[in-house]
């Protein structure tokens, strides 16, 4: 299928690349590298990567302006559904492209790669970029690195597998880019944030069952002077804890309307209680969206019922 990929990618003058909304490293990377590929290796063609920005995660590299042309090629990265993706209407675009590394949902384009067996879309992009006559450089490596490394939480998920770190060493070997430089930007973190660490360590109640939850309302969020989304990625700083299985983030998103939700797992599919309530994600990497504390607290329930369930099967 990469050969299909490649070419429409070489057929279309004109090429948008979009991802996910609230974008983490990895949509961001697969997107900016992809972009940046294309137009390394046809110098001639429009190619733009859109979207909302994300203050937080600048460093990755600078997102265009969306244009409107008369035929386009529209590639979505990171995506498994129509809601979430960021920017974009697809129904003005010639032809369609999805890479994704999540589960299948839903088909809306004309050409679907899915690998749910991927650590990160970065992962197959490089792949992508190794089987194609794609070209890449140092900066394009460093920043497929950076998502990649990011989605596997420093290769600790397991989906990282063998083929991960041999595409992880091949693009170090041969761009030879500098990874303490790397890791500085992508896990420095001011003071204030390690400060809201202490209190959802201190704060995070724990079922019977072992999920553990913690509810981070705005008022907290103003008192430690961090934003809802700084608060929501902390969800991957409690993956070794012995007593929890789940764990969750639900944190007070007032400029948006809405609780941001993140969901992550040791043991139990976590993907389609967060699928019932509008989100998604991997088995053991989720998120949702919520209107109120209320509708967060019925999802805390079903996660604590799939708990149950999976240590009742483990007995």
């Amino acid at each position: 299928m990469y050969k299909e990929i490649y070419k429409k990618i070489k057929k279309y003058n004109n090429i948008v690349i979009a991802r996910h909304i609230g974008p983490d490293p990895d949509a961001l990377a697969s997107q900016m590298a992809l972009r940046d590929s294309i137009k390394l290796t046809f110098p001639d063609k429009n190619v733009i990567a859109v979207g909302s920005g994300s203050s937080k995660f600048s460093f990755i590299g600078s997102l265009d302006k969306l244009e409107e042309f008369d035929e386009a090629l529209l590639i979505v990265t990171d995506t498994p559904d129509i809601k979430r993706i960021d920017g974009v209407d697809i129904s003005k675009y010639s032809y369609k492209i999805k890479i994704d590394h999540h589960p299948f949902i839903e088909k809306f384009c004309d050409i679907e790669y899915i690998d749910d067996s991927a650590s990160s879309a970065c992962e197959i992009i490089m792949d992508l970029i190794l089987n194609t006559k794609l070209r890449c450089n140092k900066s394009i490596a460093k920043t497929l690195y950076t998502g990649l490394v990011s989605d596997s939480n420093r290769f600790l998920f397991n989906t990282c597998t063998p083929k991960t770190f041999r595409l992880a060493a091949k693009y170090l070997e041969d761009y030879k880019f500098d990874l303490s430089k790397l890791y500085q930007k992508l896990y420095a973190r001011p003071l204030n944030e390690v400060r809201l660490e202490g209190y959802i360590s201190s704060n995070m109640e724990v079922t019977d069952n072992g999920l553990g939850y913690i509810k981070i309302t705005d008022k907290i969020v103003k008192e430690y002077g961090v934003d809802a989304a700084s608060a929501g990625n902390m969800v991957n700083n409690y993956n070794f804890i012995e007593e929890v299985l789940v764990w969750v983030t639900m944190t007070e998103d007032v400029n948006n309307d809405q609780i941001r939700i993140s969901i992550r797992s040791r043991g139990p599919a976590i993907n389609k209680v967060a699928e019932k309530y509008n989100g998604g994600g991997h088995k053991m990497a989720a998120g949702v969206k919520a209107k109120t504390f209320t509708e967060a607290n019925k999802l805390i329930k079903d996660l604590d019922k799939i708990v149950k369930e999976y240590n009742k099967e483990r007995e």
